[in-house]
Order: structure tokens, then sequence, then C-alpha cells
């Protein structure tokens, strides 16, 4: 059975529709755009977590979220039948910038690096869970480190226990990143 989901705290945003493809030395950054689509007991996609700096509403059940690169967002995708749930995805993935390579995933164009990805829903809510208890210390999961993400990918792989990620870490992430830019 498929619980509410919480929804994403991301900031406000523009209801402009989504740019033109951009070429390269333009000057614009090119934008990753998710497409998410709710047919309610069917097919549900939503965004676990997320700040896109545009969005594009199509019709009732059609919307298009865009995100700058590097940006991170959490894109779970679900699905059922007659006879229950047929699928459940979820992947938390980096908008890729212009030159930077990407992997080709469904309904987001052109693609995104992704830095985790389980399928089957008792590992969704499990990293429902993991994600709940980063927001719960007070972290973004947007602004996370995304090596935190490969390790709970990898973790949940192995079957291993996952790690949890705490302000010391956040803060370390944050000065490392500093020094990168």
């Amino acid at each position: 059975m498929l619980t509410q989901p919480r929804l994403c705290k991301s900031a406000a945003r523009a209801s402009l529709p989504p740019p033109e493809p951009v070429e390269a030395g333009s000057g614009d950054p090119p934008l990753t755009h998710v497409t998410l689509v709710w047919r309610g007991g069917v097919q549900e996609d939503w965004l676990r977590f997320g700040k896109p700096v545009a969005e594009r509403i199509l019709d009732r059940r059609t919307r298009i979220e865009s995100y700058a690169p590097g940006q991170v967002f959490a894109l779970v995708r679900w699905a059922s039948n007659d006879y229950g749930t047929v699928g459940s995805t979820l992947t938390v993935a980096q908008a890729a910038g212009f030159g930077e390579p990407f992997t080709t995933l469904p309904q987001v164009d052109p693609g995104a690096q992704i830095l985790l990805s389980v399928r089957s829903w008792p590992k969704v809510r499990q990293v429902f869970a993991l994600i709940d208890a980063i927001e719960d210390v007070g972290i973004d999961p947007c602004d996370v480190a995304p090596d935190h993400w490969h390790h709970v990918h990898n973790r949940l792989a192995g079957g291993m226990q996952v790690r949890s990620y705490s302000p010391a870490r956040h803060r370390d992430w944050l000065r490392r990143r500093k020094l990168q830019s």
C-alpha cells in the first residue's frame, strides 16, 4: 500500500516554460527537465526533495520541473495495475552541466548523474527513512555530500548497514566544497 509521501520543502518556483536547448558558449547553463505524471493509483511520480529553478504545468496530471547544473533531486516513481504495485523506484540524481557526463533516465531530459538508485517499495521506504533522519537534524537533503548518496546506494546494494549523515560530516563537506570552488 502506498503511503502519502512527504512533499519536498523547496523554495518558491517560477511557473515558466523550460527554455529551448542551449548551444555551447551561449552563456546560459543547460537545464535538466524532470517530467512528473500523477494518475492516481496507476502512475504516481513525485520529487522527495529538490529545489527546481522553474516549473511548467502542462495539464492537471503532468508538470515539468527544471534544475540547474549541480542541483540534486530525488525522483520517486511508483506504478500499479489491477494486481497491486508493479514498480517502485527512487533515484537521487544531480543535474549535469554542459559537456559533463550523464546517464539517461526515464522522464529526465536529457539525463543526470545518478548518485543513488533503489528499486522495490521496501528499499524506497528505507531511503525515505534515511532522508527523514537527515531532515530531522536540520540538513537539507539537497545539500548532502554526493559521496554520502553513493555510500547509501552501495551499502543497500550489499545488504549492509548504512552510516548516518551527521552534522559534523555535513560541515566537513561544506568546507571541502568551498575549497573546491
